[in-house]
């Protein structure tokens, strides 16, 4: 059985770019994809690993 994202955002802080990413959700978790390249699909994650990540990029772990 095939799950599709729902509800798919991209970051109110993105505006007018179109160089970023949307999530959306799926079963208990988030769907990722670039917001340029839709047709090109999506990676999926738990809602786990979406948390520690969110919480990585609050706390710049990525700079």
């Amino acid at each position: 059985m095939t799950v599709h994202p729902k509800g798919w955002r991209k970051s109110s802080r993105s505006g007018q770019r179109t160089n970023c990413v949307e999530v959306g959700r799926v079963g208990d978790g988030a769907a990722i994809r670039d917001t340029k390249n839709r047709s090109a699909g999506y990676f999926t994650t738990t809602r786990g690993q979406w948390t520690a990540f969110l919480e990585a990029v609050k706390n710049n772990r990525f700079e």
